[in-house]
């Protein structure tokens, strides 16, 4: 990432910051509460009146959770060892059976430590300890003979940050709708994805195919059918679940994807290597897996900062095309095994084709923080255009139809960039090869912020409105029948892979607006799509 990657403004003022790494707005939520604690009320209550606990004894162990108001939490249970020790900076080793049951009730350690770095819009609490790589199930506490289909959510946070321990991220309403929920946890920054010469590349992205294969493997014994898993996540999480589409060791893992927001992310070995290589230099030891075991944890967090921290720089437009074309530090890399190809391909490759895949971005995903800028005020739009690649006739057609200040066209430049224009690429693509893909958008404009910004679509998601911090994103009265509608689309999908809206195809380019009122408009996206026609290893955008 250049020294200059960071828009000017989006800071604070000892340490700049990336708006990727802590998806801050002008009303960040904090995220240093606890994590939410649950109880045994609403549990399930025997004849003699006395609530239970649920136990389910999985191919590894026994596990005792926690019953709920028709729903049952069970919660930290690992599936892999601690990546602590001989184990640090190793692949996942799958996690031992032990002996016994194992208290699930409460959220296991995060690989987020600490108070986030910046409020951020969900609120993604750290928890402490050594065995961080677990995962989290919901499951209905009606019982069934039938197994049920099963949503696997992947957090996002600029794969620096997030939390599984979220009480956004509740499978409550899913369970619902019969569906068994799985939220997992991986390792973030340098300790998930630097390069380091003799350690396992993408160290993360093997988390998240360890995760999927214990679902694989245990997830029957709480109702779930391994031959039914959808993954989903939203952010850095959507960016992951085009990454697994596309990694041929991840096939047969899942059946399904939803990818909400997903950043289109490309970073080549070259550029991971240099990368690695530079904070070895800053650790002052050698870029192995010895020399990286000297450095205890927090320096190394302290170093993936000062590495990615935006340099001084007078080039306002420069430092924006550069955020937009490089905003994320660390992130899945093309190792050329274990990922051959960018996440927007990977979704596109010959691997991916027979996944259904519902894709899409908010209207608005970074455009407030950009016309909340002041550093950006004066800067052409059409310069940005050009610093980022984008040729001249696209970017003519792009700005032809926009008179606003230009805060906002920047702003909304980054957002179609980042997000929006490689959601109608996916989509296009895949219809073309005969794929099927959903292509939404949510253009509710959140009641405190007034406008649909990164990540106010995830309450939606699950259904949450009436969960802590919700308003202070949302506002007061935030519209739960566009919940009811964003979630049930979501579990119909997951239930029976097919959208309540149809499927987008080149004669027929359908697209659902999640509004109030919702709506399917038929939009090709030609405009959006005209940002992607230059370099896309120059700009680090597509592949």
């Amino acid at each position: 990432m250049s020294s200059s990657s960071s828009p000017v403004g989006f800071a604070r003022p000892e340490r700049p910051t990336r708006y990727f790494a802590t998806r801050r707005t002008t009303t960040p939520v904090s995220s240093s509460r606890p994590p939410r604690a649950f109880s045994d009320e609403g549990g399930s209550v025997t004849g003699h009146g006395t609530r239970t606990s649920p136990v389910v004894v999985t191919p590894l162990g026994a596990v005792r959770g926690v019953a709920r108001d028709g729903s049952e939490a069970f919660l930290g249970i690992p599936f892999a060892e601690a990546p602590v020790g001989p184990l640090r900076f190793a692949a996942p080793t799958p996690v031992s059976p032990w002996a016994g049951v194992r208290d699930a009730s409460h959220h296991g350690p995060t690989p987020q430590r600490g108070v986030a770095a910046m409020p951020t819009l969900i609120p993604e609490p750290s928890v402490p300890g050594d065995a961080t790589l677990n995962v989290n199930v919901f499951r209905p506490s009606v019982t069934s003979d039938e197994l049920r289909p099963v949503l696997v959510w992947i957090h996002g946070g600029g794969f620096v940050s997030g939390s599984p321990a979220s009480p956004w991220y509740d499978g409550e309403a899913f369970n619902r709708d019969g569906v068994v929920s799985v939220v997992v946890s991986y390792r973030l920054g340098f300790e998930g994805f630097g390069w380091i010469e003799d350690a396992p590349v993408n160290r993360a992205v093997l988390d998240w195919v360890a995760a999927l294969q214990w679902v694989q493997r245990c997830i029957s014994a709480f109702g779930g059918d391994p031959a039914r898993v959808t993954i989903a996540g939203q952010s850095a999480g959507g960016t992951a679940v085009l990454t697994l589409m596309g990694m041929e060791s991840a096939r047969g893992l899942f059946s399904g994807a939803i990818a909400l927001s997903p950043a289109a992310f490309h970073c080549p070995a070259s550029r991971a290597q240099a990368t690695g290589r530079r904070m070895a230099e800053l650790a002052g030891v050698p870029a192995t897996v010895a020399g990286w075991r000297t450095i205890p944890e927090t320096v190394v967090m302290e170093l993936q900062e000062q590495l990615l921290a935006p340099g001084d720089s007078d080039d306002a437009a420069q430092t924006t095309a550069d955020f937009i074309t490089d905003g994320m530090g660390w992130g899945p890399w093309i190792d050329g095994d274990l990922i051959q190809v960018p996440s927007l391909s990977a979704a596109t490759s010959d691997a991916a084709l027979d996944v259904p895949l519902v894709i899409g971005s908010t209207d608005d995903e970074f455009t407030q923080v950009f016309a909340a800028d002041p550093g950006v005020v004066g800067v052409a739009p059409a310069e940005v255009l050009r610093r980022i690649g984008v040729s001249p006739a696209a970017a003519s057609t792009y700005l032809a139809s926009r008179d606003d200040a230009a805060p906002e066209v920047i702003g909304q430049i980054a957002t179609d960039l980042i997000f929006r224009a490689p959601a109608h690429d996916v989509a296009a693509r895949r219809s073309e090869r005969g794929s099927v893909t959903w292509l939404y958008r949510f253009a509710w404009p959140s009641g405190s912020v007034g406008s649909a910004v990164h990540c106010v679509d995830v309450p939606f998601f699950f259904d949450l409105l009436d969960r802590e911090d919700v308003t202070a994103l949302l506002g007061d009265a935030p519209p739960h029948d566009l919940a009811r509608h964003v979630h049930g689309a979501a579990a119909m999908f997951i239930v029976s892979r097919a959208a309540s809206w149809p499927a987008y195809t080149p004669d027929e380019p359908s697209v659902m607006i999640f509004d109030v009122p919702s709506r399917v408009v038929r939009d090709s996206g030609e405009a959006l799509r005209g940002l992607l026609s230059s370099d896309p290893e120059a700009r680090h955008i597509s592949g």
